[in-house]
């Protein structure tokens, strides 16, 4: 949902692609008069301003992994883990978005350490892995956030593209999973959060490569479920909706521009909400899966898309 690109190097990311149905993007560009016809970068958007950590957050002395960690939702929720007392150790492949991220959250007063590592690449995730359970004693938190989007049609892909979309997105989860579980046998407990997206469950015709690779997430994570819960390891996946970061924004539109368009957007795509999720607000709900307040939640896929899948409002053609 980083994410990073392979920030996304999630979901928040990370992380995640557009998912706008062609004529809600179209109509929301012609209202306001904006040349916007596609949304496929996959970078992630910037968390909030730092503040000072709670020293007696509920992850306190914790170890907290995050895979995209180096903007949009991966970003957010490092400094949110950090905010509330856990040790972060987080990756992405975009190295001065990294060390800026651990500057901001020392200078909070919390404890992070950033790791390049490119998620599509296993000796990269394992070294990042284990480097985070060696520095902080261990892992007992991983949110594995790193994806990237893809708005294609199928015919119009390279089997080069949509292999790079499931690489990311679906084989970087079972990396991260792969080399995190050993740590967390040790222990005899952990939790495991992977972003998935509210376009698992509402697909777009533009969107096939993401979206088959996040429905891979949804199942990844309930099979890992059951070979894991005995072991007191829970595992989870979190469905945010289109949320505003440079994951789903263009690069080069002007801020009081990009204003208008969620304005114009939001009505028009999310039923619930009607407007696009902020990355700390979906930050929020990974710390609270985190928590000790879900002991007996795993398996799950949780929709955290503003009320967008609940529904489906149809943009009526205009009548002449």
């Amino acid at each position: 949902m980083d994410t990073n690109a392979h920030t996304s190097t999630s979901s928040d990311a990370d992380a995640k692609s557009l998912a706008v149905g062609r004529r809600s993007v179209l109509g929301g560009a012609a209202v306001l008069g904006l040349g916007i016809t596609a949304f496929g970068t996959t970078a992630h958007a910037a968390g909030a301003p730092s503040r000072s950590r709670n020293k007696a957050g509920r992850f306190q002395g914790k170890s907290v992994l995050i895979t995209g960690g180096t903007s949009g939702i991966g970003r957010a929720a490092a400094k949110a883990f950090a905010l509330e007392g856990a040790h972060v150790g987080f990756c992405g492949r975009r190295t001065e978005l990294g060390r800026q991220v651990e500057r901001e959250i020392r200078d909070a007063g919390g404890e992070a350490t950033y790791v390049e590592a490119d998620i599509r690449v296993e000796d990269q995730v394992r070294g990042f892995v284990d480097r985070v359970a060696s520095r902080y004693g261990g892992i007992d938190v991983a949110f594995n956030n790193a994806g990237i989007g893809s708005g294609k049609l199928p015919h119009e892909m390279s089997v080069e593209e949509w292999d790079d979309v499931q690489a990311t997105n679906a084989r970087g989860v079972f990396l991260a999973i792969k080399y995190e579980i050993p740590h967390m046998l040790k222990a005899q407990r952990g939790v495991i959060i992977c972003t998935s997206s509210s376009a698992a469950e509402q697909a777009r015709p533009n969107s096939a490569a993401y979206t088959a690779s996040k429905r891979a997430v949804q199942g990844l994570v309930k099979s890992a479920a059951l070979a894991y819960g005995p072991k007191g390891i829970r595992v989870n996946a979190l469905l945010p909706g289109t949320t505003d970061t440079p994951f789903v924004r263009p690069p080069g539109i002007p801020d009081p521009d990009w204003a208008k368009y969620k304005q114009a957007w939001g009505p028009l795509n999310v039923d619930g909400f009607e407007r696009m999720a902020e990355a700390e607000e979906i930050a929020r709900a990974v710390l609270g899966l985190a928590s000790d307040d879900f002991p007996y939640m795993t398996g799950a896929s949780i929709s955290v898309d503003g009320g967008s899948t609940a529904g489906r409002r149809m943009i009526q053609p205009s009548r002449t």
